[in-house]
């Protein structure tokens, strides 16, 4: 089973880990939504389609997958994760920056967050909380960056709220109707599309940019 795969049926992965493991499953969506925003050798991990598909499960299953507990691990687990990245960022992000490439660091990517960074201040970690890759290497990037600490708590308080809050609330609302729950698949090919679009587009322009050049 691939990694794409597993991710387009999500759905279906939740609903029997809630059956099989109770309680526990809220340990471990706490754990991989941790990794994606803490560790940025883990931008693979699923983030958006995660908190959509928790959402959606526990609309259905409320009395085993509560939506308030899931809410708030889910919201410590992402302010725990970028706290954790942008601590590791501060103390070795600058030596990254002059490194090569490596099989663990992928340096273009830590660029183009920190180009992202650079463009839009602090405003990025809440951006980047909706868009994959960038989400997991901000924090690294703001602490390479020398961000002063209480503006990155702050945004990355309100970044928590409005991603966690967002998603779970979208999978929670929509996931129930029977159109969404047919289509499952679609749906989750559309948010992983959507969140895809933002660095596309950077791509696409930054190339436009540099042939006009």
């Amino acid at each position: 089973m691939t990694l794409l795969q597993t991710i387009l049926h999500i759905d279906q992965y939740l609903l029997l880990l809630v059956s099989d493991y109770g309680i526990w499953i809220y340990l471990l969506l706490f754990l991989i939504v941790f990794c994606e925003t803490g560790l940025i050798v883990a931008p693979f991990l699923p983030g958006d389609s995660l908190l959509f598909a928790a959402g959606s499960i526990a609309a259905n299953n409320n009395d085993r997958f509560n939506i308030q507990v899931l809410f708030l691990s889910l919201f410590v687990a992402s302010i725990l994760g970028n706290k954790i990245n942008y601590i590791v960022g501060k103390y070795i992000g600058p030596r990254v920056f002059v490194m090569p490439s490596s099989w663990l660091l992928n340096k273009k990517h830590l660029e183009t967050a920190h180009l992202f960074y650079k463009n839009h201040g602090g405003k990025t970690i809440i951006f980047a909380r909706f868009i994959p890759i960038l989400r997991t290497f901000a924090p690294f990037v703001a602490g390479a960056a020398s961000m002063p600490i209480r503006q990155f708590t702050l945004f990355n308080i309100v970044s928590a709220l409005l991603w966690v809050g967002s998603l779970l609330s979208f999978g929670y609302f929509l996931g129930s109707m029977p159109f969404i729950k047919q289509n499952f698949s679609l749906v989750i090919y559309g948010i992983i599309s959507i969140s895809l679009l933002p660095p596309i587009c950077a791509i696409v322009v930054s190339k436009i940019k540099h042939f006009r050049n």
